[in-house]
This record gives structure tokens, sequence and C-alpha cells, in this order.
């Protein structure tokens, strides 16, 4: 078997895949292409491409993990409406990520993975809340991407004997796991070996499609900036916000 890397598919079709080379016909067809499957044909209402971004401090001395009290490898978030992530790292940085610019025009994917300064300094100014004994130290690197989100917020899987279309994806960010789980449930579906994996409920979940831009990014960035605002609400009462569940059931997290 060979392996042609870098070369873009730009339609799939039952049993087929499109290239500017030419077409490539398989028993199989297999979408494992999570938050760029907006760059399909046809499929740009299936995911939204939801941007990550992340940065990492230069590496700590003992002294400053002794102050934090960070002893193990545990990974950390905020819990907050637009909620950051923490790890610290084997060579002793921590690394925070959360949103920034939350979603691009027509789930657009088509950049380097720059990061807004914007963001850089966001997530520092969390970094600094979280931790101010380290408010000085100096981040080393930004960097960004995006992850697929179904509108419904839940992971889809499924193989289709008929066309020969196969998919899994829609993580929601939480795709180092689900992947590989993924990965072995659509094993067991193409080779149509029943298991306790191709029960699993995500198995045939289809959410509805995305409302057509302009209404799809308006709809985001207002979700964002009410997020923010339930947040600030949250931080100034110290009480859960009732805007934040209302933000979560018209957006379908709940």
């Amino acid at each position: 078997m060979k392996i042609y890397e870098g070369t873009a598919v730009s339609a799939i079709h039952p049993h087929e895949a499109i290239t500017r080379a030419g077409s490539v016909r398989a028993r199989w067809v297999v979408r494992a292409t999570e938050g760029y499957t907006a760059g399909l044909a046809g499929l740009r209402r299936e995911l939204v491409a939801m941007n990550s971004s992340m940065v990492i401090t230069e590496p700590l001395p003992p002294a400053a993990w002794d102050e934090i009290g960070w002893e193990g490898d545990e990974t950390l978030s905020d819990s907050a409406h637009v909620y950051v992530y923490l790890q610290r790292t084997a060579d002793g940085r921590i690394a925070i990520g959360g949103r920034g610019v939350p979603y691009r025009f027509a789930s657009r994917s088509d950049g380097r993975g720059e990061t807004a300064m914007r963001t850089v300094e966001s997530l520092r100014a969390k970094l600094r809340a979280m931790f101010p004994s380290i408010a000085g130290v100096a981040l080393d690197h930004a960097w960004s991407g995006v992850l697929g989100v179904p509108r419904d917020w839940c992971v889809s899987v499924d193989a289709d004997p008929a066309s020969g279309l196969a998919w899994a994806g829609g993580y929601v960010g939480e795709g180092v796991a689900a992947a590989n789980l993924a990965g072995r449930t659509l094993r067991d579906l193409i080779l149509a070996e029943p298991s306790a994996l191709t029960s699993l409920p995500w198995v045939g979940h289809r959410a509805r499609r995305w409302e057509p831009e302009p209404l799809r990014w308006s709809a985001i960035r207002a979700t964002y900036s009410l997020y923010r605002r339930a947040d600030r609400i949250e931080q100034r009462t110290q009480r859960p916000s009732r805007l934040g569940r209302l933000v979560d059931m018209a957006s379908g997290r709940v």
C-alpha cells in the first residue's frame, strides 16, 4: 500500500475521492477531516471549524512550581463559559489554551497557525490571574488550530455499506481520546463485525446542519459575546449566571 501525502481532496462521492490529479476509487472512503470538513464540496454546513489557540511559557524554576503547588501532571480548566485549559509539560512549562477569536467566516481554516496578538494577551492575562506569583514569566510560543463542532455538540460515527462512505468526527476538542475509540468503532463497522463499540449511541447519530452564512457567523460571535458577559456576571456575583444557562440551551451545548 502506498500513502500519498499532500494530496488535497476537494470532494468525496460514493466509493470515490476527488483530487486535482484525478479521482481515487475504493470500496470505502473514510472522512476523518474534523475541523477541515467544511473545505469539502457539499459539507460546508456539516461541522463548524472552531478556532482554538495556545501559548506556552518558558520553563519555570523549581521554586516557582513549589510556590504554585502544582506537583503532579494534572490537566486544569477554569470551568468558565469561555474556558481555558492548562497542562504542565515534561520540561516544566505551562501550556494554556482557549478560544480567542472563536470563528472565522464560512469556517475558514486556511491559516498557518498564526495567533492574533489580542488572543495571546488574553491568555497571558488569564495565566496571571490564575497564578499571580509567575506574572512576569515570558511566553515562548503561540499557535492556533481548528476543531470540528456539530450543531448539537455530539460526536458522529457511521459507515454506509451502500455508498462506501464512512465518517467520524465532531469531537468538539475532545478528540485525543475520542478519535482512538472512533477509529476502532469504524473498523468494526467497516468489517461488519458487531461489537460493544458498534452499539454505542454515537453510531449512526446525525446532527442537523448548521445555519447558512451569515447567520452562522453572527450567531457564533454573539454566543461567545454573551458567554463572556455571563463570566463577568459570575465573577462579580460569585453565583451561577442564568444568562450562561440560557445561552447553553440556545447553542445546543446541553
